[in-house]
C-alpha cells in the first residue's frame, strides 16, 4: 500500500451509514488508517489533538468525506451501449442488443478499449466497489479483471456461462465453458500474492474434489459454509472471482451443477438473476417443470448459499422468498433497469422483512446510467410506486413477510437509500465486514464529494449545513463533485 505502514488522518465533513436509516455526521471529522485499514474515526471539535501525532494529515475541510458506493449488480461489456435499446421487454432486450454485443469482446482489442472505458465511467462515478458480469469469452474476462486491477477498483469480476438457449455466434459447449469458468478463477486468484496462496492451499485439499466431496458426504451448498475462502477479511484481493451463470434459460442443469462444485471448490460467490419478469419466470417453468420456484432451479443444483447474488426478484412469490431465506442467499435492487425493460418492481421492504439482505445494482445496461446516485433516485421512486399499491388496504389484505407480521411501507429515506448502496450492498455481496462505511477494522475505500466545485450541479446556499449538502448531493449531483477517490487508502485517478 502506498502508505507504506505510516498512519494517515483524511479530514473533513465525515458521514456515513451506522445503521439501516442511521447517519453518522461529523463536520469536523477525521478518520485515520495505516495501510488502509481503519483505526479511528474523531470528531475534532470533541478532539482537537486527536491526529497530532499521525505521519500525514490529507486536508479536505468543508467537503464531505464518505464511503465509497458500492454497486451489486453490473454487466461490463453491456457499458457499450448503455443509454440505448429501452424500447423492448427483457427476452427480446436481450436478443436484440445485448446477446450481439457481448459477442464482439471477443476481439481482445475491442475488449481492452470497452472495459477501460467502463471501469473508468464506474469509478469516476465513485464506484468503489463492483460487481461485474463479463461475456462468455475467457480472454476477454481476463482482460477485464486486469483493467479492473490496474486502475485500482475494487471488484467481483465473473465470466458469463450460457449453453442453451442462446444465439449460435454466442454459447458455450457445456464442458468447455465450466472449464473456462475455472481457469478464470485461477486466473484471477493468480493476480495477487493472497490469491495464489489460497489457491495452493485448494490445490493441496482433497476434499476440493469431486470424490473428496462425495466421502464427506456433503452436498456442494451445504458444504459451503465449511469451505475456506477470501472472503470479507480485510486482506481479501482487491479483484476476486465470482461464478456467473446467465440465467436458468439459458444454462443446462449440467452446466449449473459443474458451477457449484466450483463455487464450493474455491469459496467462491455466486452472481445470477432471478425471477426478472413474468415471461422469464414461465420460461424457466417449462424448462423445470419439476422445480416448484424459479430459485429451487438454482438450488437444486447446489448453486444458492450463503455467498449467492439474486438480481432483480422483481416477482419472488413467498415460497421462493423463504427458500432465499433459509440458504442466507441475497438479493439486488436494480429499480433503474426493471422501469427501463418493463420488467417490474421489487418490493424491497418486504425482503428485508423476510430478513434477506438486499443491495442495489445500476444493471448497466437495462439501467441507463453506471452512477450509484441514479440509481439510488430510482430506487427511492420505486419505494414509492410500492408504497402507493398499499394505500387504502384493509387488514385482511395487507402483505405480510414469510415470518407472518404485516409489512409497514412509508417511503424509504435518503438516509436508508445511502445505507443500502454502502452497507446494504456491501452485505448482500459478503463483504460487510470490510467495506461499507468507517467502522475500525474495515478498509478505507472512500469519496470525497465537493459540493461547491466548479461547474458543480448544486447551488448552495448560506442558510445550509453539510447535512443539507450531503442531501443535495445524492439528489442533484453527479461525479463533477466526487473531487477524490480512494481505494483501500489508495488514491485512484479514472
Amino acid at each position: 500500500m502506498t502508505s507504506n505502514g505510516r498512519l494517515v488522518a483524511i479530514v473533513g465533513s465525515v458521514v456515513h451509514s451506522v445503521a439501516f436509516g442511521t447517519l453518522e455526521l461529523i463536520t469536523n471529522g477525521a478518520v485515520c488508517h495505516r495501510n488502509g485499514i481503519i483505526t479511528a474515526v474523531f470528531d475534532l471539535d470533541k478532539q482537537p489533538d486527536a491526529i497530532g501525532n499521525v505521519d500525514e494529515i490529507i486536508d479536505h475541510k468543508g467537503k464531505l468525506i464518505m464511503p465509497g458506493f458500492i454497486d451489486a449488480h453490473c454487466h461490463a461489456p453491456q457499458y457499450a451501449f448503455t443509454g440505448t435499446g429501452m424500447d423492448l421487454p427483457l427476452l427480446e432486450w436481450l436478443n436484440k442488443y445485448t446477446f450481439p454485443i457481448e459477442s464482439k469482446f471477443k476481439d481482445e482489442v475491442y475488449a481492452r478499449y470497452a472495459y477501460d472505458k467502463a471501469v473508468r465511467r464506474h469509478l469516476k462515478s465513485g464506484t468503489t466497489f463492483c460487481a461485474y458480469y463479463g461475456t462468455i469469452d475467457l480472454e476477454a474476462s481476463k482482460v477485464l479483471a486486469e483493467t479492473v486491477l490496474t486502475l485500482g477498483q475494487r471488484a467481483f469480476v465473473g465470466k458469463v456461462n450460457m449453453d442453451r438457449n442462446s444465439p449460435d455466434f454466442y454459447v458455450e459447449e457445456t464442458s468447455k465453458g465450466c472449464d473456462d469458468a475455472e481457469a478464470f478463477a485461477r486466473h484471477v486468484l493468480g493476480m495477487t500474492p493472497s490469491g495464489k496462496d489460497f489457491m495452493s492451499g485448494v490445490d493441496r485439499d482433497s476434499e476440493a474434489t469431486v470424490e473428496g466431496m462425495q466421502a464427506a458426504g456433503v452436498a456442494t451448498s451445504a458444504g459451503f459454509e465449511k469451505r475456506p475462502t477470501l472472503l470479507n477479511k480485510a486482506d481479501s484481493p482487491l479483484v476476486l472471482p465470482i461464478l456467473t451463470p446467465r440465467f436458468v434459460p439459458t444454462c443446462t442443469a449440467e452446466m449449473m451443477h459443474r458451477l457449484g462444485f466450483i463455487s464450493y471448490k474455491y469459496g467462491l460467490p455466486v452472481q445470477s438473476h432471478l425471477s426478472e419478469s413474468i415471461a422469464e419466470i414461465a420460461w424457466v417453468k417449462d424448462l423445470h417443470p419439476d422445480c416448484s420456484t424459479y430459485a429451487e432451479v438454482y438450488n437444486s443444483c447446489n448453486l444458492l448459499h450463503s455467498s449467492t447474488i439474486m438480481g432483480h426478484c422483481c416477482f419472488s412469490n413467498a415460497e421462493e422468498r423463504s427458500l432465499l431465506h433459509r440458504k442466507n442467499a441475497t438479493v439486488v435492487h436494480c429499480a433503474s433497469s426493471n422501469f427501463n425493460l418493463c420488467s417490474g418492481v421489487m418490493d424491497v421492504r418486504l425482503f428485508m422483512a423476510d430478513g434477506i439482505r438486499v443491495g442495489l445494482g445500476t444493471d448497466v445496461a437495462g439501467g441507463h446510467s453506471a452512477s450509484m446516485l441514479d440509481c439510488m433516485r430510482q430506487s427511492l421512486v420505486a419505494s414509492r410506486v410500492v408504497g402507493f399499491d398499499q394505500r387504502g388496504k384493509d387488514e385482511s389484505s395487507k402483505t405480510v413477510s414469510i415470518h407472518k407480521t404485516p409489512v409497514e411501507y412509508p417511503p424509504m429515506s435518503y438516509m436508508e437509500m445511502f445505507h443500502l448502496a454502502t452497507v446494504g450492498s456491501a452485505e448482500a455481496l459478503g463483504m460487510g465486514d470490510v467495506v461499507g462505511n468507517f467502522k475500525v477494522g474495515k478498509v478505507m475505500d472512500c469519496l470525497v464529494v465537493d459540493t461547491d466545485c466548479k461547474d458543480s450541479p448544486i447551488d448552495v446556499f448560506d442558510h445550509e449545513g453539510m447535512i443539507e449538502k450531503f442531501q443535495k448531493f445524492l439528489f442533484l449531483g453527479d461525479d463533477r463533485n466526487i473531487q477524490s477517490i480512494y481505494v483501500h487508502g489508495n488514491k485512484v485517478n479514472p
